[in-house]
């Protein structure tokens, strides 16, 4: 099969066209003939090596963290899916999804919704599912709180906006100027344009915090939560005593794939509630994974960067 691959950690050149061997699938997967995928800023950080002392791989390695396909086959303890089904999934495997097929584990499979296509349904998976355990999970979410999610125009802030307001929640968020529209569009209650104001001015009893830039933004999000809020970040890790001393809950986040919380999400895309926004698409080749990364890596993408297969 085609895949996009690195041989070793480096720069974008170092992503690389080449026939590899379709993945055999276990008792408990299914092979997704893949449609779409996308890019995720993790992507390009394991590229680099910026990840290599938390994750170990294998060279050569297939990257991506996002399916989107039809079942082409079942393992033989496969129960909910079967061959033809447009599913789409975060896989769990060491081996990504920059490839003409994945293998994935049933419980991490969703089915696309009716109506959602399938660049659509690859750039739900990781952005979506990392929004959803950051607000509905670590933050418990409640109808009326006040949220305010950093960077709204990216794929997790743009998944965060969306699940918020479908939990009835009064959503804050930051933007560049050009973005403000976009953000509107997700249904923002108060756009704060970053390149004009400064959040922390504003803001000082807001319930929970979705950080997703780190640094700066991290440490200054501690201050504009109320006793009792929630501040989740995926970008660093929250100052534990600022937040015992401001009664907050405060924590780092680490995705972990979830078949049910997906299809969670699919239902709230079948409402009409979330709607994936697709800024950038490439096609499954060395070159257009080159400049799909090289996209990212600028952190200027708006929403999501999808590779088309098909």
């Amino acid at each position: 099969m085609k895949a996009i691959v690195i041989d070793q950690y480096g720069e974008a050149d170092e992503l690389v066209e080449r026939d590899m061997p379709e993945p055999a699938i276990s008792d408990h997967q299914v092979l997704v003939e893949q449609h779409a995928t996308s890019i995720n800023p993790i992507d390009w950080k394991v590229r680099a090596g910026y990840m290599k002392e938390m994750l170990t791989f294998d060279f050569p390695l297939i990257l991506g963290w996002d399916a989107a396909g039809v079942v082409r086959d079942v393992g033989a303890n496969v129960t909910q899916f079967q061959t033809g089904d447009a599913v789409f999934a975060r896989p769990a495997n060491e081996n990504g999804t920059y490839a003409e097929y994945a293998a994935v584990d049933e419980q991490k499979l969703a089915a696309i919704p009716d109506g959602v296509s399938f660049q659509e349904a690859a750039a739900v998976p990781l952005a979506g599912l990392t929004a959803w355990q950051c607000l509905v999970d670590f933050a418990a979410i409640q109808s009326g709180e006040k949220v305010l999610i950093h960077a709204g125009s990216g794929g997790v802030g743009s998944f965060g906006i969306q699940i918020a307001k479908s939990f009835g929640a009064y959503v804050i968020s930051t933007a560049s100027g050009k973005n403000e529209a976009l953000l509107n569009e997700l249904g923002v209650d108060e756009f704060i344009n970053y390149e004009t104001t400064d959040f922390a001015d504003g803001i000082q009893d807001a319930d929970i915090v979705l950080d997703t830039l780190g640094g700066d933004i991290l440490d200054k999000s501690h201050d504009v939560l109320k006793a009792g809020g929630r501040l989740v970040s995926i970008a660093g890790q929250p100052d534990q005593d600022r937040a015992e001393a401001n009664q907050l809950k405060a924590d780092s986040l680490w995705l972990n794939p979830n078949g049910n919380q997906l299809a969670e999400l699919g239902k709230l895309m079948e409402k009409g509630q979330i709607k994936p926004v697709i800024g950038h698409t490439f096609p499954l080749t060395q070159d257009g994974l080159r400049d799909a990364h090289r996209l990212s890596e600028t952190h200027h993408a708006k929403g999501k960067i999808v590779i088309t297969t098909k």
